[in-house]
């Protein structure tokens, strides 16, 4: 029997212990898309306890907790910090087969040196272990960051947002992680979601300009993609219920965007005619300015109404959505092709259903620009787990150039969760591995390497291209 989680966790044989040991596990992490606080890393934020930087805000453990008939007064309610922790202990061992299970164990072994399992009776010597831990001088989120070796981190930013602690970062020499910025203007483009309107109005305030018609809102949002640029962005990302593809004329997106101004309700082709219309502006600019475009969709968000109306979004009740937009997004790659404005893009739905269909929609659309410009993302969200990487990359290695994939990202509010990386990290060497072993790919040492050293750090880097801090 295998020790559980030893050195060799997840590896079996013996080109994926070498490739892990000797080529990817020492290799810098590029955390592209994250949704930690900037104002954080600057201040080094030091956390008192386990449940802190373990449970606030982590909606993968909420559901652990939930599955196991924990009460919400012990998830986002007012009990304490030990008692939350205690329910999430006591649940964690009914998580066989989960991803949760084996994140929790390589966080606490890699920040805390802890080799032992948790659960309801060893709770309080974890709970002793790593209050006293995270009371350490080096244990702030700066600390932690440069525990993990993480070159680039990502953040998830609203159009409307200062960015003075990016600001704040960039101008530090004492942290060398290049920490920029993420163009996320959902809230610009949902003209169909609750607070739109509002969100005009805020828009309208940050920019000094009265936003009643399209073209003076696409002139705010390219003010604050300006001061993105000029904060070190390199990507956007569009969180979408459903890709959408109705192109209409001027007047009738006018319109449109009129009646939404007067507090009228659009009806779903309107707001698909309109969100057509800008995310097709905002691919444009993205070119443009060299960005990345990220497209996440096919989440359904709040199915449960009881639950939204007491705890409202991003707690945790979010699901895989019901569409199939395969061919709305090939006709939007395809309007962006046609005049040569499609960006670098990277593509991910919560379907896994989908991967082959987006393993054959991007290679119809790969450049010259960079090899891989347009991308198959990493398993996301629901998918991130054992099973959905290995069906992800090998899907994507079934239909495209695995070699060419720019890896793993946390996707992630946790300053702990890098170790999803290394979690990734092995999962890839035991596939690759396996494949060697099988006589399926010749054994040649210094292509193995250099895949496995592009696909862990050198595509992103490539990728993205961002400027390093001098």
């Amino acid at each position: 029997m295998k020790p559980f989680m030893d050195a060799d966790f997840l590896l079996s044989t013996p080109t994926a212990k070498t490739l892990y040991h000797q080529f990817a596990k020492e290799m810098p992490i590029v955390d592209y898309h994250c949704h930690v606080s900037p104002r954080e890393i600057y201040e080094d934020k030091h956390f008192e306890n386990i449940t802190q930087v373990w449970l606030y805000g982590d909606h993968y453990k909420w559901r652990v907790m939930r599955s196991n008939g924990v009460g919400e007064h012990y998830i986002t309610g007012d009990a304490s910090d030990r008692e939350k922790f205690q329910k999430f202990a006591e649940a964690l061992p009914r998580a066989i087969g989960n991803p949760m299970y084996h994140w929790c164990h390589l966080e606490l072994k890699t920040f805390f040196g802890y080799e032992g399992i948790l659960n309801a009776d060893t709770a309080e010597e974890v709970w002793q272990l790593t209050s006293e831990v995270l009371h350490r001088e080096n244990m702030g989120v700066r600390g932690l960051i440069n525990m993990s070796n993480v070159a680039f981190i990502g953040t998830t930013d609203d159009p409307v947002d200062s960015l003075e602690w990016h600001e704040k970062l960039a101008a530090d020499p004492s942290f060398k992680t290049v920490v920029a910025p993420t163009f996320r203007p959902d809230k610009a483009i949902n003209i169909d979601k609750d607070g739109w309107l509002a969100y005009i109005e805020q828009l309208g305030k940050v920019t000094g300009k009265a936003i009643c018609t399209v073209k003076a809102l696409k002139e705010a949002l390219a003010l604050r993609m300006n001061h993105f640029n000029q904060h070190g962005c390199r990507a956007s990302d569009h969180g979408l219920d459903h890709t959408v593809y109705v192109p209409a004329d001027p007047d009738t997106v006018q319109a449109i965007m009129e009646k939404a101004l007067d507090g009228q309700t659009v009806t779903d082709r309107e707001a698909d005619i309109f969100k057509t219309e800008l995310l097709v502006f905002c691919a444009q600019a993205y070119k443009y300015l060299g960005w990345v475009m990220q497209l996440h969709y096919n989440a359904l968000r709040n199915p449960n109404s009881r639950m939204f109306k007491a705890l409202g979004p991003d707690t945790g009740y979010d699901c895989i959505g019901p569409y199939n937009g395969q061919a709305a997004l090939a006709q939007f790659l395809n309007a962006l092709d046609r005049t040569n404005e499609l960006p670098r893009t990277i593509l991910y739905s919560l379907d896994p259903n989908d991967n082959a269909a987006i393993g054959t929609l991007i290679g119809a659309f790969q450049g010259p620009d960079v090899p891989g410009k347009i991308q198959h993302g990493s398993a996301w969200w629901f998918n991130d787990n054992k099973q959905g990487m290995f069906d992800q990359m090998i899907s994507l290695a079934n239909l495209g150039l695995l070699g060419n994939f720019v890896g793993m990202l946390t996707d992630s509010r946790s300053f702990l969760s890098y170790t999803r990386h290394e979690y990734f990290r092995r999962i890839l060497c035991e596939l690759i591995g396996s494949w060697v072993e099988n006589g399926e790919y010749p054994h040649d040492e210094k292509t193995l390497e250099t895949l496995v050293r592009d696909i862990c750090y050198n595509n992103a880097k490539r990728y993205f291209a961002w400027r390093e801090k001098e």
